[in-house]
């Protein structure tokens, strides 16, 4: 009978038991946060008084505060730098912009001194006759280009002061050869609107005709009909 009992609780037959403590599930959770706290609380404390007896934490901020400072210094150092530099650039495109504009001066200016010693050259060769009185052509200029055109020019002046305002018309006769035979030819045809008042200076090119040989060029300056002033150039 006995080891019947026994081998009954030994097998899976045996009957079931059952453990139960006397402090409920959740009382236990609750003794077990708090001992944990209490525990993490006590680990906290000895690790900050640790480093307060070591002085760690107060170097640490100090350093923290100087890197910041240092950090903040750069910054603005950058910043200037980068104004400076902004600064200089704008300099430099301003620079080059007014050394852009005063080269485009100087080529200007060059340009109208040419001009000008051109027109003094020109004006030049009137001063003979500035002490006479009326109208008078001077630096009558006539260049013959390629055989086929004559470039001329001629300057118009009345010497007289307060004079008064002259409308009439230029001519250009050109006298020469063509084909071996005397040749003349008036250019315009009907002569050239001319209206001076102190001086005018008259240029142009005209086409000549195939096989045309200009020996001479006459200006002459008319009012109407009459012939107020004239002048000879001899082309070589």
């Amino acid at each position: 009978m006995r080891l019947r009992l026994l081998r009954r609780r030994l097998t899976i037959s045996a009957p079931r038991v059952a453990i139960r403590s006397a402090l409920p599930w959740p009382f236990r959770w609750m003794a077990l946060a708090v001992v944990l706290g209490f525990c993490g609380a006590v680990a906290l404390w000895a690790f900050e008084f640790g480093k307060s007896i070591a002085g760690l934490d107060t170097v640490s901020r100090q350093e923290l505060l100087q890197l910041r400072a240092e950090v903040a210094r750069l910054r603005d150092e950058g910043n200037e730098q980068q104004t400076v530099a902004h600064t200089a650039e704008s300099l430099l495109v301003a620079e080059r912009s007014a050394k852009e504009s005063l080269m485009a001066q100087v080529r200007q200016l060059e340009a109208d001194n040419r001009t000008l010693r051109e027109d003094l050259g020109f004006f030049e060769k009137l001063l003979p006759a500035a002490s006479g009185d009326g109208l008078a052509i001077r630096g009558l200029q006539a260049e013959v280009l390629g055989g086929m055109q004559l470039r001329w020019q001629v300057l118009v002046i009345q010497a007289a002061r307060n004079a008064p305002d002259f409308n009439g018309k230029l001519e250009l006769v050109l006298t020469g050869t063509q084909d071996g035979k005397a040749w003349t030819q008036t250019q315009p045809p009907q002569g050239q609107p001319l209206q001076v008042k102190q001086y005018r200076r008259i240029e142009g090119v005209l086409n000549l005709p195939a096989n045309a040989v200009v020996k001479t060029v006459t200006a002459r300056v008319l009012d109407g009909t009459t012939v107020r002033t004239t002048q000879t150039m001899v082309l070589d």
